[in-house]
């Protein structure tokens, strides 16, 4: 597997529209860590799901409901949360905004 680049600039980094008012941008990797913006609009929902991988994300503006393996909190811009290995998580944005998610390791389904 590839690295990305030594240096990302975010305006020459093209978005993928994941529907629903979600979009996702990838700003670097290599085979053992991935960090990625994710933008949503408020009312937009990231649907409860599961993976391999080890998750924590930053939640640079905005304010969403995040629910991981059964517990619900409302966080705001500055607050973060951890996601273990195959817990079901997924978030509903109150507020439009940005998570800035990690992945460990990478998430190859997302250079397909």
């Amino acid at each position: 597997m590839e690295n990305s680049s030594k240096f990302l600039v975010a305006e020459d980094l093209a978005w993928t529209e994941l529907g629903g008012g979600v979009r996702r941008k990838i700003m670097g990797y290599d085979s053992q860590l991935m960090v990625v913006l994710v933008e949503f609009e408020a009312g937009a929902i990231g649907s409860l799901h599961t993976h391999p991988h080890s998750q924590s994300s930053y939640i640079a503006s905005g304010v969403f409901e995040v629910e991981i393996d059964g517990d619900k909190k409302i966080l705001k811009q500055g607050d973060g949360y951890h996601v273990c290995a195959d817990w079901v998580h997924g978030v509903r944005c109150i507020e439009a905004g940005t998570l800035v998610d990690s992945f460990s390791p990478v998430r190859a389904d997302f250079l397909d």
